[in-house]
């Protein structure tokens, strides 16, 4: 039932496999894919090391270059891997099997991991000291500090630990991946020169704070769990001699994937897939430095880790909990300046939703431009007696979703409501199983996903009746249906009524549901069947359009750029003339400046205080430019196993905010990073003279600027005091 590594498409949506076989490819320059998100991860850790960035922002920076790279080595480590065990050795397109990248991960990661306990232990941990944010050693308590440890250990903390005594004769415990353990050695029971000491292992619970706040008379003081158990270990042992005692965290293989076509029930499938994590192979040890040589091998073949995946860690393992020290309350003066999100005075209650989009389409860009007018569309439909129906699709969603409970509002007070929840969305299938079941149980009429793909647009359909007739609302987004990660991600909002739109996402809904067969849209592309074709028709005529003699311009913002194809395309492009700026955040095989094949394409990475997460394509098209945002990134899996959306927009004033965004994102010199010719991601330093542009700060002020001049033109309509229609006052 279960298949680790690549989960195959099925049945007729296996356009990938029945796609011709394109020409064998000419030598061209690819940069491998694995390289590539590491060289991400490592712009990511500059912003740590960046004097110039807030002290907590810096340490947040430093936590996420720690959670990326636990994710790197669970699903792109785990399944390469699997490939070379499996003996399935092809080259990338960048020509490195998987032996050779799993060799170049190993060395890549190690320096990487090296620059981040640098960064901590010689920069961010002096700084946080001076700013008076201190670890404290349970060596340095004051009596104080040393009486409330304990009351804390023996209140909450030892009632709560279960350690377990490693049976030599047995097998080795199943240890839960991502968890800080402790392994305990003990004296041999006997004397003898043959014995070996006796292991147990203690893990640290995750549902306790890592930092233990202490008493202080300034500042935040604070010890660490795993100090806390170890000052105390003799407590969980009484009456034994503690040798030793060496924290570790372990990392297993979490690419794996239902066969569909052998699991008769999803939901129960993904299930077996949570478990089935719990026990698959281990990728990655992580081991205090100070571990002894008989430790450390003991661990080592315990878990049956590669020694190439071996890290001897010389400070605190798991960087990522310090997202919790970054985020604490106060010390506001070491954080950025407060950006809440923007909501113009026309998009406020009391008018609704719905009479706004009646008279015209809404683009928003998110973090900058406030979320709540997507959330409010939602809740107002599950009110609104003239809504009949609501159809969407959830792929992450968060762990208190005001959307699911307005989606279950809706169904309660009968409108039918179709929710596709995608099970398969790696690392939230738990959250959206415990989603799917709370739809169901408030009759929502819920599907999990489309079988063989993942389905990854994210669209909203409103069918309304009105006087005039049925109606309905849009929403198009490039990122999920999460009011937290809209804080947080850039991401765009098109809503409209547009009836072309309304028709074709019906369209899509009822195709993806229904065991429909793809037609042809009017203003949409759907991967895996048209999307792609879509993309290279557009490339194919800036090509064609610039051996006309005519100008041919592509600018494209998206979070990744790996399809050979796709990257073929740019490259003829770019050999044709045809001037091709892309703004991609994070991996990118394309290789930009190489003479005869790139030499008119830029590649900038933007890393700033929000992840960039929108998708935006913009090519010239003769003068009659195509403006599309999408839920896509142009990768293989995006292409040929997801239901994606690429939605072509239209309206002048939406098209006019996409071309200023695309331009600001491709003009950043101050967060901007250029990928040039020897792979290199060089920083950008607005030149001598010339405006220093941080895309993002001129987004917000932009947001800003357009509340303001709004309130400002609102004070200028004067509108009177009306009579009752009661009659006049007496």
């Amino acid at each position: 039932m279960l298949n680790c590594g690549a989960m195959p498409a099925a049945g007729g949506w296996d356009v990938a496999a029945k796609r011709k076989k394109t020409r064998k490819r000419k030598s061209v320059p690819f940069i491998n894919r694995e390289l590539s998100w590491l060289d991400f991860n490592q712009r990511v850790l500059e912003e740590a090391r960046d004097v110039s960035v807030p002290l907590l922002e810096r340490l947040k920076f430093l936590a996420i270059t720690s959670a990326n790279l636990d994710e790197f080595f669970m699903v792109r480590v785990g399944g390469l891997q699997l490939l070379k065990a499996q003996g399935r050795a092809p080259g990338d397109p960048a020509g490195l099997t998987p032996s050779r990248q799993l060799d170049r991960i190993s060395r890549y990661a190690r320096k990487m991991v090296l620059d981040q306990y640098a960064c901590y232990l010689q920069e961010l941990a002096p700084a946080l000291y001076t700013a008076r944010i201190r670890p404290v050693p349970m060596t340095g308590l004051d009596a104080e500090q040393l009486k409330y440890v304990e009351r804390v250990f023996e209140e909450l903390i030892y009632p709560v630990i279960t350690p377990v005594a490693v049976d030599p004769d047995a097998p080795f415990p199943v240890l839960q991946a991502m968890t800080l353990h402790l392994a305990v050695a003990l004296p041999p029971t006997d004397g003898g020169k043959e014995a070996h000491p006796r292991v147990a292992i203690v893990t640290v619970p995750k549902n306790l704070a890592r930092f233990m706040t202490v008493p202080c008379k300034d500042g935040h003081e604070y010890v660490l769990l795993e100090e806390v158990l170890e000052g105390f270990m003799d407590r969980l042992f009484p009456g034994e001699v503690i040798d030793e005692v060496t924290p570790f965290r372990l990392t297993r293989n979490a690419d794996m994937g239902v066969r569909e076509d052998e699991a008769p029930d999803l939901l129960a499938g993904m299930e077996d897939i949570l478990e089935e994590r719990r026990t698959s192979p281990c990728v990655r040890l992580e081991i205090a430095e100070r571990a002894s040589a008989g430790m450390l091998d003991y661990v080592q073949a315990a878990l049956g880790v590669d020694g190439s995946f071996l890290f001897r860690v010389p400070g605190p393992l798991d960087l990522s909990a310090f997202m919790g020290l970054a985020t604490m309350s106060g010390f506001d003066e070491y954080k950025n300046e407060a950006w809440p999100p923007q909501l113009t005075p026309d998009l406020r209650p009391p008018e609704s939703m719905f009479d706004l989009l009646s008279r015209r389409n809404i683009l928003l860009y998110h973090p900058f431009d406030s979320f709540e007018p997507v959330v409010r569309l939602i809740e107002e439909a599950a009110a609104d007696p003239g809504v009949l129906a609501i159809k969407q699709i959830l792929y992450r969603t968060s762990a208190r979703s005001p959307i699911v409970a307005a989606l279950a509002r809706a169904a309660e007070n009968g409108k039918q409501v179709t929710v596709i929840v995608e099970l398969k969305a790696r690392f939230d299938e738990a959250r959206n199983i415990e989603w799917a079941r709370a739809l169901e149980a408030a009759g929502v009429q819920v599907i999990y996903g489309v079988r063989g793909l993942k389905t990854h647009a994210k669209v909203c359909i409103i069918i309304r009746r009105e006087p005039s007739g049925i109606r309905r609302y849009i929403h198009f987004g490039t990122g999920n249906y999460n009011e937290n990660t809209a804080r947080l991600y850039t991401d765009l909002s098109f809503m409209t009524s547009d009836e072309d739109y309304g028709a074709d996402a019906a369209t899509f809904f009822n195709t993806i549901t229904g065991y429909g067969q793809a037609v042809n849209f009017r203003k949409l592309e759907l991967a895996p069947m048209g999307l792609r074709a879509r993309l290279l028709e557009c490339i194919e005529g800036e090509i064609e359009r610039s051996a006309q003699g005519q100008k041919g311009h592509i600018m494209a913002k998206f979070n990744s750029l790996v399809d050979p194809e796709l990257i073929g395309a740019l490259y003829r492009a770019s050999q044709a003339g045809v001037r091709v700026e892309l703004n991609v955040r994070g991996i990118c095989c394309l290789r930009p400046g190489v003479r005869g094949v790139s030499d008119h394409i830029t590649v900038v990475s933007i890393v700033d205080r929000f992840l960039e997460h929108s998708r935006i394509m913009y090519f010239r098209h003769g003068g009659d430019p195509l403006y599309f945002i999408s839920s896509a990134d142009w990768m293989p899996r995006n292409l040929d196993r997801r239901i994606e959306l690429l939605v072509s927009v239209e309206d002048p004033a939406s098209q006019s905010r996409l071309h200023a965004i695309l331009k600001t994102c491709l003009k950043d010199n101050v967060k901007g990073r250029e990928l040039r010719e020897d792979r290199v991601y060089h920083r950008r330093r607005p030149p001598s003279r010339a405006k220093a542009v941080r895309s993002q700060e001129v987004f917000y002020e932009e947001a800003c600027d357009a509340v303001k001049d709004m309130e400002a033109d609102r004070r200028k309509v004067f509108k009177p005091h009306l009579p009752s229609r009661e009659g006049p006052l007496k």
